[in-house]
């Protein structure tokens, strides 16, 4: 992918700099922020606009309200972190278009931060309505966008708004993202380790061919290892289990057979009567038959040894999906395990990159994110950009000239 404009290529003294943020940040239930990772990652580009005396206009999503405004998804919280964050007020819009917001915007003085309200208590963001893009580029004169996490939505704030304002560019968080996962796909320090795990082997098909023309190992773990270990000819009892992607797992190991990339897979596991912390434990192996009843729900301790390995010789080792139920103590011991092997491997000199969602909430819950070359903010679009494809959100951006 080539390089995008970039916020340190504009002139943003005076002028209203409309940027999308990605603050969709959990809240627990009196509304405090629970983790303010994606609030504190926005934070080198707003500072960026306000250092340079421009007038900032945040816009956000938060939740899924449905296109209705829901006092409990209200960015209201975001608003007071900001606040804190920034060492000046950030007050909240009561609504992200509309006369009073307007109104609101032209008193802006430079370096003033405004943040509007979540942007999908209207439908037509999602929809991307044009009229609702014209209602938002009203706001601005420049646009940035920042939001790694919905780049690859074609969102009224995302790809609409864009084109209709002349001057914009992606911040330093897309720009760190884009960097980060384009060169571990197409320069990668070998060897080039990739971790795959989660759920299902379907949600990952894509991703998993385009990693096998370039590393050198692959590990899956996960939910989707059991289809592997089934295909591979193993009895997984009640385990989760994808029957239509059989063929296409066992196409796939054929494929392994004397040659690079290697697949690794588990050689033990962790297994469960029931997803819940009172279910009785057992760590089995593979090639001994799961009891019917019993499913596999977390790798083994041999496997995290087998899987370290790859990890602790690799130089460069990009994860998405954890190894198992990880929010589940019983179960939190492999993803825990890979979690540590990573760490280990950054600190002798490899390049990580962890995936958004679940792998970067479990690296957060084991309290190694400091230990981490790099931690997505995007689940979804960290997918997409690894099947290949070119975001929206960033292609909305116009490619970055250099003299």
């Amino acid at each position: 992918m080539k390089a995008r404009q970039f916020i340190e290529d504009l002139e943003l003294q005076g002028r209203r700099v409309l940027v999308r943020t990605d603050f969709n940040v959990p809240l627990d239930q009196d509304r405090n922020i629970i983790d303010p990772a994606r609030i504190q990652a926005a934070l080198p580009t707003i500072r960026r606009v306000i250092e340079q005396g421009g007038r900032a206009i945040l816009m956000s999503h938060l939740g899924r309200p449905n296109g209705k405004p829901i006092e409990s998804m209200s960015l209201y919280p975001v608003a007071e972190q900001l606040s804190k964050l920034l060492g000046q007020s950030v007050p909240l819009a009561p609504d992200c278009i509309g006369p009073e917001v307007e109104k609101q915007v032209e008193q802006l003085t430079d370096g003033e931060v405004l943040l509007l309200e979540n942007l999908r208590f209207h439908e037509s963001e999602t929809r991307n309505d044009p009229g609702f893009c014209r209602s938002l580029a009203r706001l601005g004169e420049v646009y940035i966008n920042d939001a790694f996490g919905t780049a690859h939505r074609a969102h009224a704030s995302t790809a609409g708004v864009a084109a209709l304002l002349e001057k914009k560019a992606v911040g330093y968080l897309i720009k760190k993202e884009l960097d980060f996962l384009g060169d571990a796909v197409n320069q990668p320090k070998e060897p080039f380790v990739a971790i795959l795990g989660g759920a299902k082997v379907s949600d990952k098909i894509k991703v998993i061919e385009r990693l096998m023309e370039r590393v050198q190992t692959l590990i899956i773990g996960g939910g989707m290892a059991c289809t592997f270990l089934k295909a591979k000819g193993y009895d997984v009892g009640g385990s989760m289990l994808e029957e239509d992607e059989l063929d296409y797992a066992e196409s796939l190991m054929k494929k392994d057979v004397d040659r690079n990339p290697k697949i690794l897979l588990p050689t033990d596991v962790y297994i469960g009567k029931e997803l819940s912390g009172q279910s009785e434990v057992r760590i089995q192996n593979v090639e001994t038959n799961v009891p019917a009843g019993w499913k596999i729900l977390d790798i083994g301790p041999k496997s995290v040894e087998h899987f370290g390995e790859a990890i602790l010789q690799a130089g460069t080792v990009l994860w998405n999906g954890p190894m198992g139920v990880f929010e589940i103590p019983a179960f939190a011991k492999g993803t825990e395990g890979i979690s540590k092997a990573l760490a280990r491997s950054t600190e002798k000199g490899c390049v990580s990159i962890v995936g958004g969602g679940d792998s970067a909430a479990a690296i957060r819950q084991f309290g190694l994110e400091q230990s981490m070359s790099h931690i997505s903010t995007g689940g979804g679009a960290s997918l997409e950009f690894l099947e290949g494809h070119v975001l929206a959100g960033v292609a909305a951006i116009p490619e970055r000239r250099i003299p």
